[in-house]
């Protein structure tokens, strides 16, 4: 796995995934290092001039107008640190807790935010060594950013919070000590460039976003096996249909689907069974088609966040000057992942519609539960009611968390986005979808077995043999809780899609 740059400008989704998810190396370039060092010096000039700029010769939040002595420098940067660390409720996964620290490192690279080249390197190192935060997830309005989670990742760089190590929780000190990092002091204005900004919800979402792009290429695979399993009409795929309503997402998946099912001879002509499908599996490229859209909107939002200065304030060496402006108000990443979670909630809403129709013998013409004995067998009854379940809960978290603001800091912070709540909301209803999207495929798969496969298509073929390698056929009734973990799996780790792509191409 390659070693890659941090620069402050050029970060991308995948390399976020290669470190977070998998552990890659980074280091910061010589330019980005040159450009820290001239970001500090513009601090250590206003300091030594007494120039009156927030955060640095000031408090913070309504104390802005109090006047901090440069002797009191270092007790104000440390103070703001455990002051802040009041986070609340489970921490975040190792992943998203590595994303924030890179984050944050990418952008003092930019060097706009006054903190020294050796804390920098102290974020590298932590990264490097696999140092890892306890982060909690809850606390932060999202403006004056991800002040709350963003005091806990800092809390170990001062030996202090806790902090996982080689599959161990441990103090901060300890932990430091063992990956051999020393722990560092603040001074001057690097609390607040560390603190102040978006990087845990541009973390969760970020990771979220990467996950749902895969998560649509799942779906189309679902939908391409409820055609299978329902002799769905193809008609309703033909690609003229799309061209004269051209949306890029829609267009996308009816070629998808396409593919997937090519050579099958399962799917029917328009009037041979019926004359149209129901909407669930008519509509599935305008439904899927438009979460793509919705999904690759915010990915190009995310990308920009990725690259951004986003704490407060912001120095300027041409002029040497800081500016207290806003850009740690996570409005353009709260809006973007509240669109993120309506959009998967759809995919599943749609989904769990189309395991209806395979479970409902009155709409599919299969074995009422797809089970051959029923009554003292239940099938898949209950596996429907988990998907609805599932669809409700996403309707509950899909609610908006950026149409809600509530005052801090004594009205001085008067409006706040709840960023962070809603990319946390985004990624709890794409896990959702996930599963939703798993019961279907086991549906769909057994729902071929009862009706009798006469010729799958080239996608479908390799998406039925996944499945089938972990779940088997449903004859009496079993826990299938176990086979729907199995199902889930291959869509984590990504082997269903690898495998359906190895036969029809990228999807």
């Amino acid at each position: 796995m390659k070693t890659i740059a941090i620069t402050g400008n050029d970060l991308t989704l995948e390399e976020l995934v290669q470190i977070c998810r998998f552990g890659a190396k980074i280091y910061l370039t010589e330019e980005a290092k040159e450009r820290i060092l001239e970001s500090r010096k513009v601090v250590e000039d206003l300091v030594a001039k007494d120039k009156v700029v927030y955060g640095v010769t000031t408090g913070f939040g309504k104390f802005s107008d109090t006047i901090i002595t440069t002797d009191e420098c270092r007790t104000l940067q440390r103070n703001l640190i455990i002051s802040h660390a009041v986070g609340a409720g489970e921490p975040f996964s190792k992943e998203v807790s590595r994303g924030i620290m890179l984050l944050r490192v990418n952008n003092l690279a930019k060097g706009y935010s006054g903190a020294q080249l050796s804390t920098a390197q102290t974020l590298v190192e932590m990264l490097n060594r696999e140092v890892t935060p306890v982060i909690p997830q809850k606390g932060s309005l999202g403006a004056s950013g991800d002040l709350v989670p963003l005091a806990h990742m800092v809390l170990p760089m001062l030996g202090l919070g806790m902090a996982e190590y080689q599959g161990e929780t441990l103090n901060g000190q300890e932990a430091m000590e063992r990956a051999g990092i020393p722990v560092i002091e603040l001074s001057a204005k690097e609390g607040l460039a560390l603190i102040n900004g978006t990087p845990a919800m541009t973390a969760v979402g970020a990771l979220t976003v990467y996950d749902a792009l895969e998560l649509l290429k799942t779906a189309d695979i679902a939908v391409a096996m409820s055609y299978e399993a329902q002799n769905g009409v193809v008609d309703a795929l033909d690609a003229r249909i799309h061209q004269v309503r051209p949306h890029k997402g829609q267009m996308e998946s009816a070629e998808v689907i396409r593919r997937l099912i090519a050579g099958s001879k399962n799917v029917t002509r328009q009037g041979e069974l019926r004359v149209q499908d129901a909407y669930s599996l008519r509509c599935a490229p305008q439904v899927h088609g438009a979460s793509r859209d919705a999904v690759n909107y915010v990915k190009e939002q995310v990308e920009i966040e990725l690259n951004s200065v986003t704490d407060n304030p912001i120095l300027f060496k041409e002029t040497d000057e800081g500016i207290s402006g806003g850009n740690f108000h996570g409005q353009p990443m709260a809006l973007s992942f509240d669109f993120l979670g309506i959009a998967l909630s759809e995919i599943a809403d749609i989904s769990e519609r189309r395991i209806e129709r395979m479970v409902n013998s009155a709409l599919s013409g299969l074995p009422t539960f797809l089970t051959e004995k029923g009554g003292v067998n239940s099938g898949f009854m209950i596996v429907q009611y988990t998907a609805a379940a599932l669809v409700s809960e996403n309707k509950v978290l899909a609610h908006p968390a950026s149409v809600d603001s509530i005052p801090s800091s004594a009205n001085q912070e008067d409006h706040v986005s709840m960023g962070t709540i809603a990319a946390r909301k985004a990624r709890e209803i794409m896990e959702n979808v996930r599963r939703v999207l798993a019961m279907e495929l086991m549906c769909a798969c057994q729902a071929i077995d009862l009706r009798g496969d006469k010729g799958l298509g080239m996608g479908t073929a390799k998406a039925y043999e996944a499945v089938r390698e972990k779940v088997e056929r449903l004859g009496d009734d079993r826990p299938l809780y176990p086979d729907i973990n199995c199902c889930e799996e291959i869509l984590i780790d990504g082997s269903l899609v690898r495998r359906v792509e190895e036969a029809v191409g990228l999807l």
